[in-house]
């Protein structure tokens, strides 16, 4: 078998060390007769597992005491309802920016709890960017400030995050665990695993405890954080495999220097292939060059027609996933954490390649 470069979005390529390690405690786990999947989530094997995953994601982030880490389901975009159900009131104002399509979809459940500043919009800017401190119009008194840290379709990333009265909360799917940042002035943080972390199924919510203490009785009680908080994440049976695999890549991210140097291997591969988009006119990149992403590199080329063809040829190369969201079309390489430099090299050469034949 032979691993292809795998540039998809997410569900998105995981540490191959990872997933051979999976592989072979996948029938029976470290000799307890059974696979990790059968097992009971409140016996000793998988707890061990559980209360792994949580210490690592502690460490990586120094989380502080006073916020707890969850495991639950339902991806970023449960989180973008059950957000504003336990934080914000009907008569009470959260503040949101708008940054692109999946800030959008967070912006539109919560309109449906109270009510929505949007403290800037730039969701149709081309280059596609994120705001810029000075255009943020922030409420006086808002329950919650919310961004979002990372627009995968767009391919921006905030850079520096704002400074907010409110506590920060942030759907970070596709950046967590990709550079250190400090978590306090953050009230919640949130990320579908299936891009930085782990495979589909498991959603990681970070919490202020005293946030999560504030919902209101009329929140039915499964989709309220202190429910999740009081029970640790097993007030119902959680998703065992994917925790178990965040598990797995934690403690990889551990083996490999943390979050610092993961920042600075990331940095690198973004680079490499910004650079290449920017010496040449015949590809051009989709963000403004101080909001360009780290994860996913996004660029055009002078034709669709060329771009269908540079899908095609990359594919039969071993370079699968790079076609732009459809949505907005154009080229998405998604280079994760687990992402290999050296695909980004074969991109780059490939790029070339392409260009001198086509160009």
């Amino acid at each position: 078998m032979s691993r292809i470069y795998n540039f998809s979005a997410g569900p998105a390529i995981l540490p191959e060390e990872v997933l051979v390690e999976a592989q072979a405690q996948l029938v029976d786990y470290q000799g307890s007769g059974m696979s990790i999947m059968e097992m009971s989530h409140r016996g000793k094997e998988y707890m061990a597992v559980q209360a792994e995953a949580e210490a690592n994601i502690k460490k990586l982030l120094a989380i502080p005491d006073d916020y707890a880490v969850l495991f639950l389901t339902g991806g970023a975009s449960g989180q973008f309802a059950m957000i504003p159900m336990n934080l914000l009131g009907a008569d009470q104002t959260a503040d949101y920016t708008h940054s692109g399509s999946w800030a959008s979809k967070a912006i539109k459940e919560a309109k449906l709890f109270g009510k929505v500043n949007l403290a800037a919009d730039v969701s149709k800017e081309k280059p596609a960017r994120m705001p810029d401190a000075a255009e943020l119009k922030w409420t006086e008194g808002a329950v919650y400030a919310h961004i979002t840290s990372n627009e995968t379709i767009e391919g921006t990333q905030w850079k520096h995050f704002p400074k907010t009265a409110a506590p920060l909360v942030a759907d970070m799917s596709s950046d967590i665990l990709s550079r250190p940042f400090d978590v306090s002035p953050f009230g919640l943080i949130y990320a579908g695993a299936q891009k930085n972390i782990g495979p589909a199924g498991v959603t990681l919510v970070i919490i202020r405890k005293d946030l999560a203490e504030k919902v209101s009785d009329n929140v039915p009680v499964i989709f309220r954080y202190k429910t999740h908080m009081e029970n640790e994440s097993m007030y119902n049976t959680p998703p065992c495999f994917p925790i178990y695999i965040v598990m797995l890549v934690t403690r990889w991210l551990l083996k490999n220097g943390g979050l610092a140097a993961m920042q600075a291997l990331n940095e690198r591969k973004a680079g490499a292939l910004y650079q290449a988009i920017d010496a040449t006119e015949f590809y051009r990149g989709t963000a403004a060059p101080g909001s360009r992403s780290t994860m996913n590199v996004t660029f055009r080329l002078p034709s669709e027609e060329l771009e269908e063809k540079f899908i095609k040829e990359a594919s039969a190369l071993g370079l699968k996933g790079l076609k732009g969201h459809r949505s907005v079309g154009g080229i998405r390489a998604s280079i994760y954490n687990a992402f290999p430099a050296a695909g980004v090299d074969t991109l780059v050469a490939f790029m070339k390649e392409f260009e001198k034949k086509n160009g």
